[in-house]
């Protein structure tokens, strides 16, 4: 079953934020079986044509053409200068998803993850989802 909290919690989830928690709805028993254990990369690529279907830019791979790029420091002419890689972000730059496996937890991943949402321009919303169970 997936599972979410949003935050702040005196407030309920947006229609934008039930679009994505429907994507992963869409797939949860491929990804959420206490049979198997996918990685991260393997549950966004489940999620892709979900989140695709609403807009959203997703990863495609490794290399750095693949990866999505969330500004957060920028230079003169407005230049960005430092970004970090999101797993997807809506096309507005809004809201940003997170997918970790068992490093997310061992390697308190998560935090980097939250810290780097915080700082990303105009990013309002960050999505975590973990692997485990």
């Amino acid at each position: 079953m997936i599972r979410f909290q949003f935050f702040p919690r005196s407030q309920g989830i947006t229609p934008e934020v039930k679009k994505v928690i429907d994507c992963f709805n869409e797939v949860e028993d491929e990804i959420s079986s206490d049979s198997f254990k996918l990685s991260s990369n393997e549950v966004l690529e489940k999620l892709r044509p979900y989140l695709e279907d609403i807009d959203y830019n997703v990863e495609t791979g490794k290399s750095k053409s693949d990866k999505i790029h969330v500004p957060v420091l920028f230079i003169d002419d407005n230049e960005i200068d430092k970004s970090f890689n999101a797993d997807a972000l809506s096309k507005d730059g809004k809201i940003v998803i997170e997918v970790e496996a068992g490093r997310a937890v061992d390697n308190n991943q998560f935090l980097k993850d939250i810290f780097q949402a915080c700082m990303g321009f105009e990013v309002e919303y960050f999505i975590f989802y973990s692997c485990l169970s």
